[in-house]
């Protein structure tokens, strides 16, 4: 990481917002998602209105079998209703089947849209958004949040409405059935109610702690994934194993906190279900003893108290999937609110570009007015070669990061070719800029599509030509596959001196204006860097280049040596000229060679 970047900011107040069971604003901005597919949702609705109309018809018709035609013995009658008792079941089978397919394929492509606007917006924030964000919590927001919309658009956006009208038509057919025995079935509802409202307040904390800790696992793990060279070169596994195994307990005790609040929630009311029957029963028998109430009316009911608690049951979870999408999308949303990079350039560089570069009285902090660079001021004329030096923490990478704008200057100006570059478009500005940076990322896939990064104007021989001016191609040539070998993630196959001659053809084959050199040398052998001088010669000819290095024997032949401690520019000037001023390049350079001559430090 960058020697001067601010401290991550890795807590999860994101996750401990106490999330609305119901947020009519998150919903409307949900509802435009599915908009699209107006007409799949459509169709849906249709398919359930013909499944409940089916579920409802089945009791009733049973009950209607039993009096009018089994007891009277009407055969012919009874083989038309079983003909049409089949139908129902077949109908009711068939619309099902429809829609939840119907549904799940419109789940499934607003699904697909917000994941794939979500991941797009995210590619296009600035970096100080990935600064103060884990790495476990943006993967949960792309995956595991958006699986939870799809939750809500298949399962709750239709089916909720299905529920109601069974809740609503079952109660219109009791009615109808016998006044008495609905009122009686209904007796125990004002529990119910009471219940369903207790059960809405437990289940909001308990959800809550719930995605707090699973975000929490989510960042742990990916935290010790990343940085599993450094856990294990330390012997840090029982420390991480303690801390993972923290997490996974707080987790666990916040799902069985769930579980217990869900397993109290659905056999109570299963149980208010059994003693509604069992009224159902007593008065209903008492009825048919006296000659006042016919079988089939009492079978039909039995049937219609379960379908009356089946949507009751049906609550809680279709609650919580509410709720957890409620929770997914305020967090989806709080991305997408997040402005992106601030793009207002409107200045297109064309091909011709000098390479000229100044910095004018530059002030720069990460937050507040904590200052990393103060009032610095420097020029490079196109096609020279700058150094940048000074101590860890001074603010060398914070110029090459304000350079290429990946962090925005609070104070000043930055020049290339005279032009300020919050007026060039971002995409031409790093167009024409090449970056080798110290920690080389390669990307899962073929070794060459990692040098030209999915750029199709770079062709296979522009590629190898790259390759070849950094000595790159001297050990690719020797792999099994070449240019085509598969490369793991992040390279971890290769060495870091591999990695770096990787990095320097990437850069080369952008051809770009100017070239900077991240401390590229730092992590090679005497023997890789020897190559690597062999063709910087050839790089940094006519070309802008910036090299920033702790070791000055890579940088003695720069054109001007820039000088920097504590935000501040201290020297500047060539290695000749540095040493005569017997300053703090001086200084720095005694540090390296003195040892080396015999000569006291």
């Amino acid at each position: 990481m960058a020697d001067d970047k601010h401290l991550e900011d890795t807590g999860f107040e994101e996750e401990e917002l106490e999330a609305k069971a119901y947020d009519s604003r998150l919903m409307k901005r949900l509802l435009k998602f599915a908009a699209k597919y107006w007409y799949l949702f459509l169709s849906a609705l249709v398919l359930l209105f013909a499944s409940t109309a089916a579920d409802l018809a089945r009791p009733y018709l049973m009950g209607i079998t039993i009096d009018e035609f089994i007891k009277k013995g009407d055969i012919s009658s009874l083989n038309k209703i079983g003909v049409y008792f089949l139908l129902l079941v077949l109908g009711a089978f068939i619309f099902n089947l429809l829609q939840i397919y119907v549904l799940s394929y419109a789940g499934q492509s607003i699904i697909f849209n917000i994941r794939q606007l979500l991941f797009s917006h995210m590619q296009k924030m600035p970096l100080s958004f990935f600064d103060k964000n884990p790495i476990g919590r943006l993967v949960t927001r792309v995956t595991n949040d958006t699986e939870t919309l799809n939750d809500m658009y298949t399962n709750v956006l239709v089916t909720l409405l299905k529920d109601f009208i069974i809740l609503a038509g079952t109660v219109v057919i009791m009615f109808r059935l016998d006044v008495k025995l609905t009122l009686i079935s209904l007796a125990v509802m004002p529990v119910v109610i009471v219940l369903t409202v207790f059960f809405r307040i437990r289940i909001r904390k308990v959800y809550r702690n719930v995605r707090t800790s699973l975000a929490k696992i989510n960042s742990v793990i990916s935290e010790n994934i990343s940085g599993m060279r450094i856990i294990q070169l330390f012997g840090r596994e029982k420390e991480n194993f303690a801390r993972f195994n923290k997490a996974g307990e707080d987790y666990h005790k916040a799902v069985m906190s769930q579980v217990v609040t869900f397993g109290l929630f659905r056999p109570v009311i299963e149980m208010l279900a059994s003693l509604t029957m069992a009224l159902l029963l007593w008065f209903s028998g008492l009825d048919m003893l006296k000659g006042t109430l016919q079988f089939g009316i009492v079978y039909a009911f039995v049937n219609y108290i379960g379908m009356l608690f089946q949507p009751i049951n049906d609550l809680a979870e279709k609650y919580n999937i509410l709720q957890s999408s409620m929770a997914a999308s305020e967090r989806i949303f709080l991305i997408l609110d997040t402005p992106i990079e601030d793009d207002s350039g409107t200045v297109r560089l064309t091909d011709a570009v000098r390479g000229e570069i100044e910095f004018k009285n530059v002030w720069f902090a990460y937050s507040g007015e904590d200052w990393v660079l103060r009032d610095v001021s420097f020029r490079v004329p196109a096609g020279e070669t700058v150094a940048i030096v000074g101590a860890t923490g001074a603010g060398k990478t914070s110029i090459i990061s304000l350079l290429s704008r990946l962090y925005e200057i609070q104070k000043g100006d930055i020049l290339i070719d005279g032009i300020n570059i919050r007026d060039i478009s971002k995409d031409d500005l790093r167009r024409i800029t090449g970056v080798v940076l110290q920690d080389v990322f390669l990307f899962s896939g073929k070794l060459k599509d990692n040098i030209r990064l999915n750029e199709t104007g770079i062709s296979d021989e522009k590629i190898i030509e790259a390759a070849s001016y950094v000595n790159a191609d001297s050990f690719i040539s020797k792999l099994p596959q070449g240019y085509d070998t598969e490369v793991m993630e992040r390279g971890a196959t290769f060495s870091s001196g591999q990695r770096q001659l990787l990095a320097f053809a990437r850069a080369l084959a952008f051809d770009p204006a100017i070239l900077v050199l991240d401390e590229a040398t730092s992590n090679i052998d005497t023997e890789t860097e020897l190559l690597i001088q062999d063709a910087l010669g050839k790089l940094t000819k006519n070309r802008t280049t910036v090299v920033i290095a702790h070791r000055l024997s890579t940088i003695q032949h720069a054109d001007n040596i820039i000088v920097l401690h504590k935000g501040k520019v201290r020297e500047s000037g060539n290695h000749q000229e540095l040493l005569a001023k017997r300053g703090m390049y001086y200084s720095l350079y005694l540090l390296q060679y003195q040892k080396d001559d015999g000569v006291p430090v």
